[in-house]
């Protein structure tokens, strides 16, 4: 390494050092300003909260009624139907077994609607 190059990479490393304890002061700074305001924000929404409760409590049925008008009012999600990714023959194996399936339903619902419980018709 030359004396050149080698000087230069002293003098950056010394004006590093000498910045290196104002650069911490400011960082040090800047972080306890950030706690602070954290601190503050919290105690505000805890002293808002406090209020909220001691201002109003309605009922405990008129909440649970509330609570079941607002659930009652959102729909539930569709969710998209999954396409099978069948082969031609696996999809008709499918169907022949849920057509059997069905057979074998509406055979036993015939059955039982001479015992008396309702048959279903289709």
């Amino acid at each position: 390494m030359k004396l050149k190059t080698l000087k230069k990479k002293v003098d950056r490393l010394e004006a590093r050092l000498k910045e290196g304890p104002k650069k911490l002061a400011k960082l040090k700074r800047k972080l306890d300003a950030m706690v602070a305001a954290r601190q503050r924000k919290d105690q505000k929404k805890a002293a808002a909260r406090a209020v909220a409760r001691q201002t109003a409590r309605p009922s405990a049925a008129a909440a649970k009624k509330t609570v079941k008008e607002v659930s009652a009012k959102k729909p539930a999600p569709v969710r998209a139907k999954r396409k099978l990714n069948l082969s031609p023959e696996r999809r008709a194996q499918l169907s022949a077994a849920m057509k059997a399936r069905w057979e074998a339903k509406r055979a036993s619902g015939a059955t039982n609607s001479s015992d008396g419980s309702p048959a279903q018709s289709s």
